[in-house]
C-alpha cells in the first residue's frame, strides 16, 4: 500500500502541471461558453424590443472575441493533454519494458505482454475526446445554478434531470463493470497468445498446428467477445435511455419555458437561453456514458501500471567491478520450476577457472541449457550462488557484465535490422569490433557473400537466413567485445560440415586466448578439445572432471592427446 502511494505521489508530479493548467484552461472555456446563450437572451428580451442595429453590432462583436478565445485556449488545452500523454508514455513505457524484460530471469516467472498495450490505452486516453468530457462535466452544477437564477422551477427541473442522468451512468457502471475488466484480461491473455504463436510460426505451418492454433485463440476471443456484447447491450440499454432521458428534459423544460412565459414569470429570451443551456450541460455526461467502455478499459490499465510501478523502480546502484576474467562457480545452486516438486537443477556445485573450457553433455531435458542461462545471467538462480570472479552475480552491474560475457542460445534470436547492428549489439556502432567478431567467429566471408554485406537487412523487409546462417552470426554476436566468458548452448546444431568445422578452429582461438568456455554439446567430435567434462542428469551434476579422466571412464579406453595438448 505504502509502495502504491508513492506511486502515485511520483505519477502525480509527472502529470500535475499539464493536467491542472488544462483543467484551468477548461473553466475559461465553460465560461466562454456561456456567451453565445447570454447572445441569445439580450437579442431576444432587448435587441428584438429595442431594435438597436448598434447594440446587435456590439454584442455580436463580444461573442467573436469571445468564441476565439475559446478556440484559442481549447487549442491549448488539446496540446496541454498531449503534453500529459507524452510524459506519461516516457514514465512508463521504458521503465516497463526493462522491467518486462528482467522478469524472464525466472523460467517460470509471470508475464505480462500486454502492459505496453496498458501504456497505449492510457496515452490514448489522455489525449483523447473521454478525458475533455471528464473536465467539463463538473460545470454540470454551474449551469444548473444558472437555470435556478433564471426561474427556480426551471433550476428544480434540470436538477432531477441530471440526477436521473447520473444515477443511469451509475446503474450502467454497476451493470457492465465486471464483463468489461473481465474483457480486458481476455484481451491481455489472447495478446500474449498471438505473440507466441507468431515467434512460433513455423512450428505451426510445418506440423500443421495452425488450425488448432486459431481455434484456441477463438475460444479466447469468443469469450472476450460475449463479455463485450453483454456489456455493450447494457450500455446500449443505458445510452438509449440516456438520449430518450435528455431529450426528454429538454422538451419538458421548453414546455415549461412556454408556460412561465404565459403567466408572465419569464422572458422569451429567457425560456430559449435555459433550454440550450441545459443540452449544453448534459452533453458532457451524455458523452461519458457513451465512451464508457474507453473509461473502463483506462482505468483497468492505470491499476495494472499502478501494481507494477513498485517492480519497475527496483533499481540497485551496483558499485563498478574489475574487469571480468571469467572464474565460474557455483554453490549448492537450485533453480525452481513451475512447480515446487519438480525443480529444474538441484544442489549444483562447479568451479571452472577463467580461462578454461568446459563442455556440458547430458541427454535432453537433464538441465544442460538451464545451467547455461545460469553461468551467463540469463536465469537468477532460487538457492544458491552463482560467482562470477567470487562475487554473486547479482552483484553485477547486467550491463558491464554482459558486454564481457557472450551467449549463443539454441534459438538464436537475431533482430529486425542490419547483420552489422545484430552483431554490434546494438550498441554505439563500432566497425572494427564488428569486423573483429565476424573474424574471430570465422563467418566474414559468409557474410560479405550476402547480398549488401554487413548492411544486409533480416526480418521484416529483408531477407530470410538459414538456420546455419543465423547460427553462425548468432556466434559473432557472442564474440562481439571479445568477451572473457563465453557460453555456447549446441552451437552446431544447424552448421553443414564447413560451419562445424570453422565452430572447432573458433573454440580453439577462444581457449588460446584465454577466453573461459562453456560448450553444451551433443557432439564428441567438440569436446576433444575441451578442458573438463560435466555430465548432467535429471537436474543434477552427476560427475565433473578433467576431459580426459571422464572420457575414460565413460569410454573404458585411454584418450589420445589432440594435437597441441599434453597430459598432465
Amino acid at each position: 500500500m505504502i509502495e502504491t502511494h508513492q506511486a502515485r505521489r511520483e505519477w502525480r508530479s509527472a502529470l500535475q502541471l499539464p493536467l491542472v493548467t488544462a483543467g484551468l484552461f477548461s473553466v475559461f472555456i465553460n465560461l466562454m461558453l456561456m456567451a453565445p446563450i447570454l447572445f441569445m437572451l439580450q437579442v431576444f428580451d432587448r435587441v428584438l424590443h429595442s431594435r438597436s442595429e448598434a447594440t446587435l453590432l456590439m454584442l455580436a462583436t463580444i461573442v467573436l472575441v469571445a468564441l476565439l478565445a475559446m478556440a484559442v485556449v481549447d487549442m491549448a488545452r488539446s496540446q496541454l493533454l498531449q503534453v500529459a500523454a507524452a510524459r506519461v508514455d516516457r514514465l512508463l513505457a521504458e521503465p516497463l519494458l526493462r522491467h518486462l524484460v528482467m522478469k524472464e530471469r525466472h523460467p517460470s516467472g509471470p508475464r505480462a505482454i500486454g502492459s505496453l498495450r496498458d501504456v497505449a490505452v492510457l496515452r490514448g486516453f489522455l489525449s483523447g475526446s473521454q478525458i475533455v468530457a471528464l473536465f467539463d462535466a463538473p460545470w454540470l452544477l454551474l449551469f444548473i445554478g444558472v437555470i435556478f437564477l433564471f426561474h427556480p422551477a426551471l433550476g428544480v427541473l434540470a436538477f432531477a434531470g441530471a440526477l436521473l442522468m447520473v444515477m443511469l451512468a451509475w446503474m450502467g457502471e454497476v451493470a457492465s463493470r465486471r464483463d468489461l475488466e473481465s474483457a480486458q484480461a481476455g484481451i491481455r491473455q489472447g495478446t500474449a497468445w498471438i505473440d507466441q504463436g507468431l515467434h512460433r510460426a513455423e512450428v505451426l505451418n510445418s506440423m500443421g498446428m495452425t488450425p488448432s492454433f486459431v481455434r484456441q485463440w477463438g475460444a479466447i476471443n469468443d469469450q472476450v467477445l460475449g463479455q463485450l456484447m453483454r456489456s455493450g447491450r447494457q450500455m446500449g440499454q443505458v445510452q438509449a435511455a440516456t438520449r430518450l432521458l435528455r431529450q426528454g428534459i429538454q422538451v419538458c423544460m421548453m414546455g415549461l419555458g412556454v408556460w412561465l412565459v404565459i403567466h408572465e414569470k419569464i422572458t422569451p429570451g429567457v425560456m430559449i437561453a435555459a433550454t440550450i443551456l441545459l443540452g449544453r450541460a448534459m452533453a458532457p455526461v451524455e458523452s461519458l456514458i457513451g465512451n464508457w467502455q474507453a473509461l473502463v478499459a483506462a482505468r483497468s490499465a492505470w491499476r495494472q501500471l499502478l501494481s507494477q510501478w513498485p517492480a519497475m523502480q527496483q533499481r540497485v546502484e551496483m558499485m563498478q567491478l574489475p574487469p571480468l576474467r571469467g572464474h565460474v562457480q557455483m554453490e549448492q545452486v537450485g533453480l525452481a520450476g513451475v512447480r515446487a516438486d519438480r525443480p529444474i537443477l538441484r544442489n549444483i556445485r562447479l568451479d571452472l577457472p577463467a580461462g578454461q573450457s568446459l563442455a556440458l553433455l547430458g541427454p535432453s531435458g537433464s538441465g544442460k541449457s538451464s545451467l547455461g542461462r545460469l553461468m551467463a545471467g540469463v536465469w537468477l538462480a532460487d538457492t544458491g550462488v552463482v560467482r562470477l570472479d567470487g562475487a554473486d552475480i547479482r552483484q553485477w552491474d547486467p550491463v558491464d557484465r554482459g558486454a564481457s560475457t557472450g551467449y549463443l542460445p539454441q534459438d538464436v534470436a537475431l533482430f529486425p535490422g542490419t547483420i552489422a547492428e545484430n552483431i554490434g549489439r546494438w550498441s554505439e556502432r563500432d566497425d572494427e569490433a564488428v569486423l573483429a567478431a565476424a573474424r574471430d567467429a570465422r563467418a566474414l566471408e559468409m557474410i560479405l557473400r550476402l547480398p549488401d554485406g554487413f548492411q544486409t537487412r533480416i526480418g521484416e523487409g529483408g531477407i530470410r537466413l538459414s538456420a546455419g546462417q543465423a547460427q553462425r552470426i548468432g556466434l559473432a554476436r557472442a564474440l562481439y567485445g571479445r568477451p572473457s566468458l563465453v557460453v555456447l548452448d549446441e552451437p552446431n546444431a544447424n552448421l553443414d560440415a564447413e560451419g562445424e568445422q570453422a565452430l572447432l578452429q573458433v573454440l580453439a582461438h577462444l581457449r588460446g586466448r584465454g577466453c573461459t568456455v562453456v560448450l553444451i554439446t551433443h557432439k564428441p567430435s567438440l569436446v576433444a578439445g575441451m578442458d573438463h567434462i560435466a555430465i548432467m542428469r535429471d537436474g543434477v551434476l552427476e560427475s565433473v572432471g578433467p576431459r580426459e579422466e571422464l572420457m575414460r571412464r565413460l569410454t573404458g579406453q585411454p584418450v589420445v592427446p589432440t594435437a597441441g595438448e599434453h597430459t598432465p
